[in-house]
């Protein structure tokens, strides 16, 4: 079977998905103060993660966490791979990779990381567009970064030989340019919780399923 036809073959599932999740996309507003910082704990909030200092001025600011079973070796290698074209979001992929499903294994291909190589969001990456590797410390945490926003991860082994993931996501609104502005609120402010949630599930069942790494 093709690529292109596995594609088609899950695209009713990615529609159901997709459906099903609208009303959390719809009162995702309403929630704010509870999921900028849906998971984390009170310290974890209060930390500080990579790239803060790169976006001192920040309208949107939300921590997220999730345990993982697996060791942080075995997470790693599912977030260096993400990317549209990549291995995509494990989140909707209708609405984040153009229905083409997110990997199910450690793409060898996308597992050399370096500091100023893109993590694509789109089919075309730019500066305003795409974010790029800004920082990372093997198994330890990775910052993502472009100029309106830092995306920080960071891998914290548990007693029980598993991962504490935490998550920053940091974006500033810049209403000098109204119309990207406003289309950046609209994404974070409805679409972010919902896609980052599904993401965080989406790499603990690959991690906990496949604990091995490359």
């Amino acid at each position: 079977m093709s690529r292109e036809t596995s594609r088609l073959r899950t695209i009713p599932r990615q529609i159901l998905e997709v459906v099903l999740a609208v009303p959390l996309f719809l009162v995702t507003p309403l929630l704010r103060r509870w999921h900028l910082r849906w998971g984390a704990r009170a310290e974890e909030v209060a930390a500080v993660m990579p790239g803060d200092e790169q976006l001192p001025i920040a309208q949107f600011n939300a921590t997220r966490a999730i345990d993982i079973a697996a060791p942080p070796e075995a997470v790693w290698p599912w977030l260096v791979q993400v990317g549209f074209g990549r291995a995509g979001f494990y989140s909707y992929d209708l609405l984040d990779s153009l229905g083409h499903p997110s990997a199910d294994c450690i793409l060898q291909e996308w597992q050399n990381l370096t500091v100023g190589s893109w993590v694509p969001m789109s089919p075309t990456p730019s500066e305003t567009t795409a974010f790029r590797v800004a920082g990372f410390e093997r198994n330890r945490w990775v910052l993502w970064a472009k100029p309106d926003s830092t995306w920080a991860w960071r891998l914290q082994p548990t007693s029980n030989g598993g991962t504490r993931l935490i998550a920053r996501l940091r974006c500033f609104y810049d209403f000098q340019r109204p119309v990207l502005a406003l289309f950046t609120v609209f994404l974070i402010e409805v679409g972010d919780f919902a896609m980052f949630r599904k993401m965080l599930l989406g790499i603990r069942e690959r991690a906990e399923r496949q604990p091995e790494g490359p």
